[in-house]
């Protein structure tokens, strides 16, 4: 495996740092900041029209414009609409900005808004920056959404109310509590901790079948971003290119009657649900639940449930803290029960890596993908199972850091693309378990690899390509949106986190 072969001197990691601090600003999004933030680059605006702002009917409507109006310049309150969202949100047109209290960090780029699991990878940047205000309000503004608008959105975008990310709540608010031991803070967050530990707990999300949840976004029909600003230089939608590849290839993972109706030449709804499913887990897009990964529907995956058995363990802790300890007991009787279900069904031996299962089919998947570290990182592993995966580690190691997947498919998840958020939750793996020089070995290759790419370009991305060590990717995406997104506020938060790692 080809490594670095110097570590980046102290002077050259020293600029990626100042580089970031400033980048928290560019990223930073307040009141003073409405009409940049309710710019949406995933939708044409109609020139003249004003911005939407929608706010929950939970708000008071004329106190936030009255707080609005002194806050923004006359000329710049003409351009934003304060509207109050409707009973029917999957009516709502056009689609708009969704307001938020407190200010916040947007990853970069076309993603002008805040996103659901970028923010905890952020906020640890920001914690390793000393912007505890600016972290606190990251975990405010996610316990607002449950509040206000039923559970923490994909983003703050009225066309991402239907969907969530990888849940992370209680992991930013114990990483916020390490800092503060604010105890009373600590409590208060409980009520929205466990009303979005059930979104992901009961029905459409739980498969009851296996007792395991799955990603299962609410909404229905195509996603508005997609058909906005998912085309490539002849101007196809991802959808198009989709039935393209449907039209000529053989699909073997799925049944492909389910997603596309051959004889209409048309994507079915299913296929849309799947579609926002997988934007939902984050991971958008690879082929890891097959082509597109559409049937990831139908999967009970290994990323999800792990976060939900550490978001069990974490609400257990709460509670234990409260003094409530026949309750501390129950949540951690529930992350025991999913510890062994994941066992039972995610685990493969053989292999020595864990993998999604399908209950559609009664299988395990073998698309070999890097959430196979998840429960390294949460500890579920035993001492023989994280050996057996650490023996795996050839599969996905790359000069560059980490894999995401071993597979090449044109999609931005897979193979020989490699993102920060995996990379730091294999890398806390592995030191979790004392692999010391491969935990650390590619936390290294990862900087190194920031640090050469940031002295060409100037700044840090969303993605790479860990292969060649470049972020040069757009030619090699064929699907979804083939930019590279720059500022970028994960891989940011990552790069500083590692770095403390590394200490």
């Amino acid at each position: 495996m080809n490594i670095p072969e110097t570590f980046p001197q102290p002077d050259r990691i020293q600029a990626v740092k100042t580089y970031i601090k400033q980048t928290w600003q560019t990223l930073y999004r307040s009141h003073q900041h409405l009409l940049e933030a309710a710019r949406d680059p995933k939708l044409e605006h109609p020139e003249g029209q004003p911005y939407l702002v929608y706010i929950s009917p939970q708000e008071d409507k004329n106190c936030i414009e009255q707080t609005l109006k002194s806050t923004l310049s006359a000329e710049e309150w003409s351009q934003i609409e304060l509207r109050v969202l409707p009973a029917e949100t999957e009516l709502i047109e056009p689609h708009g900005l969704l307001y938020l209290p407190h200010p916040y960090i947007v990853p970069g780029g076309r993603f002008n808004e805040m996103y659901g699991w970028d923010s905890y990878f952020i906020q640890l940047g920001l914690l390793q920056d000393g912007e505890l205000a600016l972290a606190k309000n990251m975990v405010e503004q996610l316990l607002y959404e449950v509040e206000h608008y039923g559970t923490i959105l994909n983003a703050n975008r009225t066309y991402m109310l239907s969907r969530s990310q990888p849940p992370v709540l209680t992991l930013m608010i114990l990483a916020l509590f390490e800092r503060t031991q604010d105890e009373a803070w600590l409590q208060s967050t409980l009520p929205a901790a466990e009303r979005y530990y059930y979104y992901w707990t009961v029905p459409p999300h739980l498969n009851q079948s296996t007792g395991l949840s799955r990603y299962f976004a609410l909404g229905e029909g195509p996603s508005p971003e997609v058909l906005a600003s998912e085309q490539d230089n002849c101007g196809r939608t991802h959808y198009e290119r989709v039935k393209d590849y449907y039209r000529r290839a053989s699909v073997k993972a799925y049944d492909l009657d389910l997603y596309y109706d051959r004889d209409r030449d048309c994507l079915t709804d299913l296929f849309y649900k799947g579609d926002r499913s997988m934007r939902e887990s984050g991971f958008d897009i690879s082929n890891r639940f097959g082509p597109f990964s559409v049937d990831i529907i139908h999967y009970a995956p290994v990323c999800l449930n792990v976060l939900l058995y550490r978001m069990e363990q974490d609400i257990a802790e709460i509670h234990q803290r409260a003094g409530n300890n026949d309750v501390a007991r129950q949540w951690n009787h529930r992350a025991q029960e999913r510890h062994h279900r994941i066992d039972d069904l995610l685990w493969n031996e053989s292999a020595g890596l864990y993998f999604d299962y399908n209950f559609h089919t009664g299988k395990q998947s073998n698309y070999e993908f890097a959430t196979t570290f998840y429960p390294l990182w949460a500890g579920i592993a035993s001492p023989e199972q994280a050996a057996k995966v650490v023996e795996n580690l050839a599969l996905f190691e790359a000069p560059g850091g980490l894999l995401s997947s071993t597979h090449v498919s044109g999609n931005q998840w897979d193979a020989p693309f490699g993102w920060a958020p995996l990379t730091l939750i294999a890398v806390k793996g592995l030191l979790r378990y004392d692999y010391q020089t491969e935990g650390r070995r590619i936390a290294r290759k990862f900087i190194a690899m920031l640090v050469q790419e940031f002295e060409k370009d100037g700044t840090l991305v969303e993605k790479y390509d860990v292969c060649t060590r470049s972020s040069n990717v757009s030619d090699e995406i064929l699907y979804g949106y083939s930019s590279n997104e720059e500022g970028f506020g994960w891989t940011n938060g990552v790069f500083l986190e590692l770095l403390a790692l590394l200490v």
